[in-house]
């Protein structure tokens, strides 16, 4: 007898069929693969006990000048704040402020044209416009929460005051018509899409953000940028911000006058998908683009590997694409990036990106629609989920419900040809219990699969059954920390199988 240890690399692959993943992971839920050890990530539990009104679409927590903390959120209808110890958010929504829409919608699909015309199931051209999910943009300038939502069009500021409560107000001067905003690392309030402009990039003076209009004596400006798209959203990374369209990105620097800006192109067809879809961490940004996903390292963009891009745009609602967001979780070396399969119209996937390892993980029991890292500010990361209610994640080890688990494609246990019979398994596992391992086993492709377990420790563990290959899943118990490394299995020869 001899001991055959499943040796799997971390991170999951989907491309193609299952066979064609032999020897990887295929398939994850709430894991994390971090330093060669694998197991479930941290649980989430409610914040708040009362919803806000409409859809969260953006999320972002900030200290004040006085150290205090604040939570601010964007739905498609209103403006929120609120403080740590509040279980509602106050309703901070700007007077005369113009609701959006919680879907997009497109005039291409069922019911376009004459009935008749056309043939089932052949896809239309691209001749009508998808109205995109109204979006919010937030940022911190000073200790104040500015923001702006597509649909409205407008810059508001709020400055703090949750006790009365005070509504953010429009900026005095501000342009309208605009896109989203961003604040730069050296104090410059920006709109994108200014005056409807769907290029025009325009900045406030520094650090003053309701003088708008340039002069002598202070660095308000602006300049349009030469694109084929339109501005999507903006984010300071170290250096400069970054400036994404749907089809290239742009750096912006601070060189002061008489310029004040330089603006230069730093990747082309690279676009982001949405005004949500990147997260920074310190000088790198990663993103979502239409076809895979790109990197900005603080001098080029690059092309980041993506070995589960079969399962995330072969199974795509792109009419929702302008609801797709991403976050860090900084303390485990992630970004997030959350989208909407075709099956659906509202945010039901994650998957995982760990840029210091270079591996993906799918957790799509993490369907969440804004959210923030603890960024200094929180000792959770917190996102809101659909019907409006704010969730401490990475606390404690309960996922509501679903369980953490980790699915392999085939792994030959002997030469390829060879029948192994499986006689023991011996684990690895911190705390012998916390982990439920199930072996799967068939002779072809298209065969039915037989499923053998659950199974426990303590080791050795004694199994019986007889495989050429075997698929390996492991379940980790609900309230469970343990860590996990892949098994080794005993096996004695148990004869070949006869070609056809």
């Amino acid at each position: 007898m001899s001991l055959a240890k499943l040796e799997i690399p971390p991170g999951v692959s989907r491309k193609g069929t299952i066979y064609q993943t032999a020897g990887r992971y295929y398939d994850s839920d709430l894991i994390r693969f971090n330093e060669g050890n694998i197991g479930p990530i941290g649980g989430w539990t409610a914040r708040t006990t009362s919803a806000m009104t409409g859809k969260p679409r953006a999320l972002i927590a900030w200290r004040d000048s006085s150290n205090l903390r604040y939570i601010g959120c964007g739905t498609h209808s209103k403006l929120y704040a609120g403080t740590p110890s509040a279980v509602a958010m106050t309703d901070i929504t700007p007077v005369g402020f113009t609701a959006g829409r919680a879907d997009a919608s497109s005039g291409g699909g069922y019911g376009v044209g004459t009935y008749g015309s056309g043939t089932y199931g052949t896809p239309r051209i691209d001749n009508v416009s998808v109205q995109d999910a109204s979006m919010w943009t937030l940022d911190q300038f000073g200790q104040y929460l500015v923001g702006c939502m597509s649909d409205d069009g407008k810059l508001y500021e709020w400055q703090l005051d949750i006790s009365t409560p005070t509504k953010a107000a429009v900026i005095t001067n501000a342009p309208t018509s605009c896109q989203a905003c961003v604040v730069t690392e050296t104090g410059f309030l920006v709109a994108l899409g200014a005056g409807g402009n769907p290029r025009k990039v325009q900045w406030s003076d520094q650090g003053v953000e309701t003088t708008w209009t340039p002069s002598s004596t202070n660095q308000a400006g602006s300049y349009t940028i030469q694109s084929q798209s339109r501005l999507m959203c903006g984010r300071r990374v170290r250096g400069g911000t970054l400036l994404w369209t749907e089809n290239d990105v742009h750096l912006m620097t601070y060189i002061g006058l008489p310029y004040i800006h330089r603006i230069d192109r730093v990747g082309d067809n690279c676009g982001i998908i949405s005004r949500g879809a990147v997260a920074v961490s310190d000088a790198r940004a990663i993103w979502m683009s239409w076809a895979g996903f790109y990197a900005w390292d603080g001098a080029t963009v690059s092309n980041v590997p993506c070995e589960i891009s079969d399962y995330v745009f072969g199974d795509i609602n792109s009419v929702q694409r302008s609801k797709f967001w991403a976050k860090t979780n900084a303390q485990n070396n992630e970004v997030e990036f959350h989208y909407c399969s075709a099956a659906s119209t509202e945010i039901d996937r994650c998957v995982v990106f760990n840029y210091e390892e270079g591996h993906w993980t799918l957790r799509p029991s993490v369907a969440r629609l804004c959210g923030a890292d603890r960024g200094g500010v929180f000792v959770n990361p917190i996102m809101a989920n659909s019907s409006g209610y704010l969730y401490d994640h990475e606390t404690g080890f309960s996922w509501g419900g679903a369980t953490p688990f980790l699915e392999s494609g085939p792994i030959e246990i002997g030469d390829g040809e060879q029948v192994m019979r499986i006689r023991r398994a011996i684990f690895d596992e911190k705390t012998v219990g916390d982990v439920n391992v199930y072996f799967k086993t068939r002779d072809w492709p298209g065969d039915t699969e037989i499923t053998y377990g659950p199974y426990t420790g303590p080791n050795p563990v004694p199994l019986h059954f007889a495989a050429r290959a075997v698929r390996l899943r492991v379940e980790f118990a609900e309230a469970a920390a343990s860590r996990w490394g892949p098994p080794r299995l005993q096996t004695v020869p148990g004869g070949r199988r006869l070609a056809a």
